[in-house]
């Protein structure tokens, strides 16, 4: 089916992505393993439909449509996979974050604890929480994989796509990884803008991107544009993220402001405050952020301190900076005058929010 989708359409092709996602699980129901409990994969079709901004689908769709592919359902669904893939992230980093929320409901290793509780079952709850959490993040990737790879587009297409979402998934696993290092390590700027590059930039929107534009068979030229553009986005996005894990609202986010705070996140922004605090703040912060016991009292200092020094304001001109980078860069870039509109909209989204 092919349609006309206007640049700024972006609940319709959200709905898409959606529509695409429930057709796939839904043609997994039949094929669940006898006699293996239902609720994985319950819970894994409310998660994975449940909310989220879509963000990694649609600048898959655009950067194919910046190529000059044609609108479609087989790259509706290509760049829904993403999606399948972004719920395997989100899985297994709320496991090694200890994030008990997500979108405003339990995270998937919370939902099993709690349920191993309720039944009052032999063992760790706890345990068995993360464990079964484990298994559904394995299984979205799985699924990611079968999903871009029955989209509709030929094989040769598929084939060529492939590539880019290798290296994706690739990068995701070293950035999960330098992350932990960060936190063990020298907690500099300079760790922090890796990981977020690694982890999070480049995974949000520049692969997404380059995976779509190269479905479309675009020249290397356009592929390496699109990473310039690419890059200080999600670099902005991430740096976003990070801002609003603190300083958000949980009943927007869907996330508690605790949690980066408790686990010590080795953030660009605390980098900042730590390299510009004074000696009575160091000790502050050294008593505070990453204490797992820290209450809403002792946050409220934490934000305090983060403001006194000086770190939310250079964060806010470090994200403004990218995010002119990324649009300039975009100005100049190969790419359909249509998707430039999009890729415009989705940039200031993606900057401007709450949540």
């Amino acid at each position: 089916m092919t349609v006309t989708v206007a640049p700024t359409d972006v609940n319709g092709l959200r709905a898409r992505f959606d529509a695409e996602l429930t057709a796939f699980l839904d043609r997994q129901d039949p094929d669940w393993p006898d006699g293996a409990p239902r609720g994985v994969f319950t819970t894994l079709h409310r998660f994975v439909l449940a909310g989220g901004k879509r963000l990694r689908p649609l600048f898959c769709y655009w950067g194919w449509r910046g190529a000059g592919g044609p609108d479609g359902t087989p790259i509706v669904a290509a760049a829904a996979a993403l999606e399948l893939f972004h719920a395997f992230a989100l899985i297994h980093d709320d496991i090694l974050d200890g994030s008990d929320q997500r979108r405003g409901e339990p995270s998937v290793h919370r939902i099993f604890a709690d349920l191993h509780s309720r039944s009052s079952w032999r063992g760790d709850p706890e345990a068995y929480g993360r464990n079964t959490a484990l298994l559904c993040g394995d299984l979205c990737a799985a699924w990611s994989d079968q999903m871009f790879h029955e989209c509709g587009l030929g094989a040769e297409t598929v084939h060529r796509g492939y590539g880019v979402f290798a290296l994706m998934r690739t990068e995701v696993i070293a950035g999960e990884y330098l992350d932990l290092v960060s936190g063990v390590g020298d907690g500099s700027v300079a760790s922090a803008l890796t990981v977020i590059r690694m982890k999070a930039a480049r995974y949000t929107v520049t692969r997404p991107l380059q995976i779509g534009a190269t479905l479309a068979g675009a020249a290397p030229e356009l592929v390496a544009a699109l990473a310039e553009f690419g890059d200080p986005l999600g670099d902005a996005f991430q740096l976003r993220d990070d801002v609003l894990g603190v300083f958000g609202d949980p009943a927007v986010t869907g996330k508690s402001v605790l949690d980066d705070l408790r686990e010590g996140k080795p953030t660009v922004m605390m980098a900042l405050a730590r390299d510009a605090a004074d000696r009575a703040q160091s000790a502050r912060l050294r008593e505070l952020f990453g204490n797992p016991e820290l209450d809403a009292e002792g946050a409220a200092e934490l934000r305090q301190i983060i403001k006194s020094t000086g770190a939310r304001d250079k964060i806010e001109q470090m994200i403004q900076v990218r995010a002119e980078e990324a649009l300039a860069t975009l100005a100049h870039t190969g790419v359909t005058p249509e998707s430039r509109v999009a890729l415009t909209a989705l940039a200031n989204k993606a900057i401007d929010r709450q949540r």
